[in-house]
């Protein structure tokens, strides 16, 4: 499906947050990869609360290559349980859009 997607992670290290999304850069799974942080992440985790520093990842990415970049983000994830959601974009400028497909569409047409 080519239905353009942000794909969300948060990691606790900067260092691994751009890694991951130099990765999928350069296998062409994202456009465009954000790093945003550090924020504070409280959570519930194996029954009591926790707070960790965080770096949020936000993949540019289309539906169709959702579970190759599921696949390389767990891959290199450090938590036993990484947040990795999608979430359809519905509105988007068309230009934009474009760009957005055309430099993740290279792998679907063997181009790397």
């Amino acid at each position: 499906m080519k239905k353009p997607m942000l794909i969300i992670t948060t990691i606790n290290e900067k260092k691994t947050a751009e890694e991951i999304g130099r990765q999928l850069l350069e296998k062409r799974l994202a456009s465009c990869v954000q790093i945003q942080g550090p924020m504070k992440s409280i959570y519930w985790w194996k029954g009591k609360i926790e707070e960790t520093e965080e770096w949020a990842c936000v993949v540019k990415s289309t539906a169709s290559l959702y579970k190759k970049v599921e696949r390389e983000i767990k891959h290199n994830h450090p938590y036993e349980i990484p947040e990795i959601t999608g979430i359809y974009i519905d509105k988007i400028l068309p230009g934009y859009k474009k760009w957005l497909m055309e430099e993740t569409d290279l792998l679907n047409n063997n181009m790397v």
